[in-house]
């Protein structure tokens, strides 16, 4: 499918209105690191307000005309919207201004398509880009319109705007059934997890907080991190040993970002659903941000959105290192439990509290049980084992284990029923 349109090119100019009758307004220094993290190189930045945008081409006659001489004056063969478009102002736009136009959706599924590695993210953005497409089929050909007709030139009768949403449509079914099976393979390894009990926790956050070299530092990993918006966008899923409570299971996701599309929050299911099934969220945070404050609402309302909204979570302020006379430390609530935690990622300051905080919310109910393994569930004492719930353990002279071991009661219960240990 190739639309009848200006060729893309580096140099853009970026156009950020403020729209009045609009209560909130996007950030117009994050859009210029949408723009670069895409690989565009901005020249020029036009700015103004409007009570509303205009319904053709959402500027006004005056600014428009001021559009297309700035971008003729820079030579940029890309003009990029901090802002919505709809197809139709996208088409009026670049018929008037003879350059390809991309509003705030298209420039951040761009870069998605670029950041993608896996063969399921690759799926999602695929995903995302058709049912952003989709919406955009009519008259992005100048001959959809037409049929051909004539003797030997009379077919189904099928306009080839139908043909390409069919086409579309037939794409889409197959991708969905493709991350179905997606979903189907986590789902497995969620239950194995939970026959394990074995907790996670997911990392959560706006998009270029510090998350994945968070997870870099707390796991030994060393996955790619970068100064740039959405450097990760395929989930990863590491062990980690916590104080007090034993092993856990940590998961680095895709960050958030204000007006996060429709389109990703739909087709990134897959994977946000390690979010929705973790026992405890970690909400890093940008403690040298300016909008600090204003993406912690962004990334709440995400949550709320998929789901995740009244999990447990423990806010971590990140980046200390770049505000002066800032030190590790855990803030508590009235009753004592861990609510943040102050930590670099880059420079470790911190790392040690942060265990410390989340080793004491996922063993909160925990309590230390005394059980009696016979030689014959030596397994269960493996499992225990390599989960860091055994703190003492003798073995007596009939080969019976004697254990001292941190469980929640729950699971106390549960492994006397099922396993035929007995407590004391």
């Amino acid at each position: 499918m190739f639309l009848e349109r200006p060729d893309s090119g580096e140099t853009c100019v970026l156009v950020h209105i403020d729209i009045f009758a609009q209560a909130e307004q996007e950030d117009l220094t994050e859009f210029e690191e949408l723009a670069i993290s895409a690989g565009a190189e901005p020249v020029a930045i036009l700015t103004g307000s409007r009570d509303r945008p205009e319904s053709a081409t959402f500027l006004g006659a005056g600014k428009l005309e001021e559009l297309a001489q700035v971008r003729q004056l820079h030579n940029a063969r890309l003009v990029l919207f901090n802002h919505s478009l709809t197809p139709s102002q996208e088409r009026n736009l670049e018929r008037r201004l003879r350059c390809r136009v991309l509003d705030r959706t298209g420039l951040i599924l761009d870069i998605f398509a670029q950041r993608a590695r896996s063969h399921e993210g690759k799926l999602q953005v695929e995903l995302a880009q058709l049912s952003h497409l989709s919406t955009r089929l009519k008259r992005g050909w100048s001959h959809l319109d037409r049929q051909k007709g004539g003797i030997g030139l009379r077919g189904a009768g099928e306009k080839q705007l139908e043909l390409d949403q069919r086409m579309i449509g037939q794409r889409i079914r197959s991708i969905r059934k493709s991350l179905a099976r997606v979903h189907g393979r986590r789902e497995l390894g969620r239950n194995a997890r939970k026959r394990a009990e074995l907790a996670t926790i997911s990392l959560v956050g706006y998009t270029n907080v510090g998350k994945t070299s968070l997870f870099n530092r707390v796991t030994g990993d060393a996955g790619y991190a970068a100064d740039q918006l959405f450097a990760t966008l395929d989930p990863r899923l590491r062990r980690i040993g916590l104080p007090a409570y034993g092993v856990a299971i940590l998961a680095d996701t895709v960050g958030f970002i204000g007006h996060l599309p429709h389109q990703l929050v739909e087709a990134f299911k897959a994977t946000l659903e390690e979010t929705v099934a973790a026992q405890l969220l970690v909400h890093v945070v940008d403690a040298a941000g300016a909008r600090r404050q204003e993406n912690v609402e962004q990334v709440n309302a995400v949550l709320r959105e998929i789901g995740a909204g009244d999990i447990p979570c423990l806010q971590v302020c990140n980046k200390i290192d770049l505000r002066p006379g800032l030190g590790p430390r855990i803030d508590r609530d009235a009753e004592g439990r861990p609510i943040r935690v102050w930590m670099s990622a880059l420079t470790g300051a911190g790392e040690e509290e942060l265990r410390v905080a989340l080793g004491e919310l996922l063993g909160a109910d925990m309590v230390q049980q005394a059980l009696v393994l016979s030689p014959r569930q030596a397994g269960l004492r493996s499992r225990l084992l390599a989960r860091g719930c055994i703190q003492q353990e003798r073995v007596d002279e009939l080969g019976n284990f004697h254990l001292l071991a941190r469980l929640s009661p729950t699971e106390a219960r549960r492994i006397a029923a099922l396993e035929g240990c007995r407590l004391e």
